[in-house]
């Protein structure tokens, strides 16, 4: 083994630092102290001014099972162990950004503007500290050395990540090994009881959204762009008191709604489960879009668990998300939960506006659907790619000629079989709501492999009916199935005719639903 004579003046320690240990002080401080050696068996040698660069990675994101802990109390369980070690640190927060083989190189740079490049680091004056195989490796192509941390250590420590797992879980090892900076942030704050609900979160994925191949962009320029029409439709029935859009979106109808002197004196609270799109509305709130002071926004899943105290909510408004709901959830007995969280936190007097896709009202009826043009019989093949190369492969393709395609990806994705059979190479039949499931979702070829989950035509009116009475809440009689005329001219008419086994024509049926429900004033 050689001495690295080389001084160092910054330790950086890339990571996200949810939870800080014992270890990890011990650690740097015989690091610093010359005592430890680089993963190639080097002495490293520290200059006596040597700083810790904390290089807290994901600082964006938070409520996800990759990122429990927002990304500013991260930072303060940091600066309250470098206050109480007397441990010389720098705290850099770094987003998140989409995979790459550069994110090492992109931490570097982050660290540099950040301090204003009084941090410049190099391989000749930073060492990195770090038990993470990959990413030690991408440090280590840049020519930086490398401190293993607990990695092959003789005491082989639990890494903060097995301690986080332990946290998760509901046990208590994690108490022990963790700094008191941790523990104390973690106690203050409950981070534990909420890394534990967001574990257990039948809905949220790992990077906290529905999907990991939804574009979100895409998805929130279909939502600003609707936001006029939705709020046109929910503003007749809203109750004032605390007005909440459970799947916000990025908050479009919250600002419609702020610009009513109606509800001046409202609360109105968004509730976005996506990272990106809360990050948005938590944006357009920092620029001033909201004209009602009082607009709040939570990241929470309603699923997880009930939201709001009960009889505390004036209206909750719920667009576009109860197929979600159903399709993301365990189908029926997640909607019932839904509905039921909702009933609860409804006020007397108060109302919950739902508009959303709606299934025919006899679904199992046996129907043709013949395409203008096309061939029903052309094969399914697996896709990969981006968004947009998927999409430039089915646009390529009629509508007739998606039907192998859509059978395979939505039985695969939705976990519902769909089923038709071959007439000729114009026309399939099936059952009536499988004829409109295909019809509603096969022109979203920009999220296909996204829209593959959803169900359109799970429930239908009765359905609604049933669901609503067995929470409690009454219909408004005004309320209940409609048909998208733009659907009907330019999606369903446009592609194919709809007939009875005997070629008869029939009219296309209700494609949405409006639902007002109401608490009643004794309830």
């Amino acid at each position: 083994m050689s001495d690295a004579r080389a001084e160092i003046r910054h330790v950086i320690v890339p990571g996200r630092h949810h939870l800080l240990t014992r270890f990890q002080v011990d650690y740097l401080r015989r690091l610093l102290a010359g005592f430890e050696h680089d993963d190639v068996g080097d002495r490293v040698a520290a200059s006596a001014d040597a700083v810790v660069v904390w290089a807290v990675t994901s600082a964006n994101h938070s409520a996800t099972r990759r990122n429990p802990f927002p990304g500013h109390r991260r930072e303060a369980a940091i600066e309250i162990l470098a206050h109480v070690e007397r441990m010389p640190s720098i705290v850099v927060p770094v987003v998140d950004v989409a995979p790459t083989p550069r994110f090492a190189e992109i931490t570097l740079k982050t660290i540099e503007y950040a301090t204003a490049e009084r941090i410049s680091p190099s391989p000749a004056t930073a060492i990195v500290a770090t038990s993470t195989p990959a990413v030690a490796e991408m440090y280590r192509a840049l020519g930086y050395r490398i401190a293993p941390m607990e990695r092959g250590h003789p005491d082989s420590p639990d890494t903060p990540w097995q301690l986080l797992d332990d946290l998760t879980a509901g046990g208590d090892r994690w108490r022990t090994a963790a700094h008191p900076a941790s523990v104390d942030i973690v106690d203050r704050y409950g981070l534990a009881e909420q890394a534990r609900q967001i574990a257990a979160d039948p809905v949220i994925g790992d990077e906290g959204g529905l999907t990991q191949t939804r574009d979100y962009r895409t998805y929130s320029r279909s939502f600003e762009d609707a936001a006029d029409r939705k709020w046109a439709q929910a503003r007749p029935w809203i109750v004032p008191g605390r007005v909440v859009d459970l799947g916000c979106a990025t908050g479009a109808m919250l600002e419609l709604a702020a610009r009513e002197p109606a509800l001046a004196e409202s609360d109105l609270i968004g509730v976005e489960v996506a990272p990106e799109l809360f990050a948005e509305c938590e944006h357009k709130k920092s620029q001033g879009a909201f004209a009602n002071p009082n607009t709040f926004f939570y990241r929470r899943n309603i699923l997880a668990g009930s939201l709001f105290p009960d009889r505390s909510i004036a209206t909750t408004l719920s667009f576009a998300l109860t197929h979600e709901i159903y399709s993301y959830g365990d189908g029926m007995p997640s909607l019932e939960a839904f509905a039921r969280a909702i009933a609860d936190q409804t006020m007397p007097g108060g109302v919950w506006i739902n508009s959303d896709v709606c299934g025919p009202a006899d679904p199992g009826r046996r129907v043709r659907l013949r395409f203008h043009e096309g061939d029903v019989t052309t094969p399914a093949r697996r896709l990969t790619g981006s968004n947009d190369e998927i999409a430039a492969a089915l646009d390529a393709l009629p509508v007739a000629s998606r039907v192998a395609q859509f059978a395979q990806d939505f039985t695969e994705l939705s976990g519902t079989p769909w089923r038709y059979d071959v007439c000729d190479e114009r026309t399939i039949e099936l059952s009536l709501g499988d004829a409109m499931e295909f019809l509603e979702t096969v022109s979203y070829t920009r999220n296909w492999l996204s829209e593959m989950h959803e169900r359109f035509c799970a429930l239908s009116w009765p359905d609604w009916q049933a669901l609503i009475a067995s929470v409690g809440l009454q219909i408004d009689e005004r309320s209940g199935p409609w048909r998208n005329e733009w659907l009907v001219e330019h999606r369903f008419a446009a592609a194919a005719s709809l007939t009875d086994p005997a070629g008869r024509p029939l009219p296309w049926p209700d494609t949405h639903v409006l639902l007002v429900a109401r608490r009643p004033l004794e309830g």
